[in-house]
């Protein structure tokens, strides 16, 4: 044990002989720094109080209810806004890295914007200006006697998938369901298999073939199939 303690500190006086007559390093270029934006740092930026505390404030400032007010289809959608954290705590250059409309975007952009002044990152124990990205999550559930639902919640994968529905008062039979981007098809056991070929979003709409009328519609992710 103590042998381990020792070591580092006979390699730090190796090194420091072995490079005694390398010039010193350049002095400190406190404008530039000052300046950059930086992608990685040693310690995030984050808001006062940390992350129990950014969650308290979502919940009392967002309104989850913006993606029905724009009539989003049921689905969990995940938002993702991207700012700057300055060195002095405060936001700028804040814009959204997704696109799922509904008006979803926008109220996050919002609250970011109220959410006051920040603790800025820091890199080599400097304080420092830098990019943030948040996620913010929106769920909108299926409407009564609804149900529409896939191995992984709202996800498909690239691939066949499984999609099971079950429509109160309706049987499976008089189903139609339509998919945004791929192909869809009833099984033998009256369920629905959906497929789909590339990662993105996709729309499942389902339709009582008896009157042709939407009686229902699902927004689901699809991720690349491992």
């Amino acid at each position: 044990m103590k042998q381990s303690l020792i070591l580092p500190v006979l390699c730090l006086l190796l090194s420091v002989k072995l490079f005694a007559q390398v010039p010193p390093p350049p002095p400190y270029d406190s404008a530039k720094t000052e300046n950059k934006i930086f992608t990685k740092v040693d310690v995030e930026a984050s808001y006062p109080g940390g992350d129990n505390a950014w969650r308290d404030f979502l919940r009392k400032n967002l309104n989850p209810m913006v993606p029905v007010d724009y009539d989003a289809p049921s689905g969990k959608y995940t938002t993702i806004i991207k700012f700057v954290v300055s060195r002095n705590g405060t936001l700028s250059d804040i814009m959204a890295e997704t696109n799922l409309r509904y008006g979803m975007e926008e109220e996050v952009i919002r609250i970011i914007k109220k959410s006051g002044t920040w603790i800025p990152a820091e890199q080599n124990n400097r304080k420092v200006n830098a990019y943030r990205r948040q996620p913010v999550t929106f769920l909108v559930e299926q409407p009564d006697g609804i149900n529409i639902t896939t191995k992984v919640p709202y996800t498909l994968f690239t691939g066949d998938n499984e999609v099971f529905v079950d429509i109160k008062r309706i049987k499976n039979r008089d189903l139609r369901l339509t998919i945004s981007k791929g192909t869809v098809r009833q099984t033998e056991d009256g369920q629905f298999s959906a497929t789909v070929t590339e990662p993105g979003r996709v729309i499942i709409r389902i339709y009582n073939t008896k009157n042709d009328k939407e009686i229902a519609a699902a927004s689901f992710e699809v991720k690349a199939k491992n």
